[in-house]
């Protein structure tokens, strides 16, 4: 009776643990799709440290005209956008604007400065 009671805990304790690593497994997976969603547009420009920059196909490069974007807006190469709507703003470092217009915010890392 001992070695049935002890068997069918050592059955319960392994099927536990399995079953855990298969739900780490999955949660890991939509961990790391949302991180791979939440990367850098491949096309797109972006003010960073007051520079427009340009990204093509997830190259990046100084910004050298005004561009158009397809839902009608205008980014300047001086930072500045005017929406479709008319109305202008200035983008700030770290804010991305896709090729469709639709603005989003990449926080930018902090230089460090060294301690005296």
């Amino acid at each position: 009776m001992k070695h049935l009671l002890i068997i069918a805990a050592a059955f319960l304790v392994t099927s536990s643990s399995m079953a855990q690593t298969h739900i780490n497994k999955k949660m890991h997976h939509k961990t790391h799709h949302k991180m791979h969603t939440m990367a850098m547009p491949k096309n797109g420009v972006m003010m960073e440290e007051g520079k427009m920059m340009q990204m093509k196909d997830g190259k990046s490069m100084m910004m050298d005209k005004d561009m158009k974007m397809s839902d009608g807006s205008m980014v300047m190469m001086d930072g500045s956008m005017k929406m479709k709507n008319g109305k202008t703003m200035m983008l700030k470092n770290g804010d991305c604007v896709m090729m469709n217009g639709k603005m989003t915010h990449k926080p930018m890392k902090k230089k460090m400065e060294p301690k005296m």
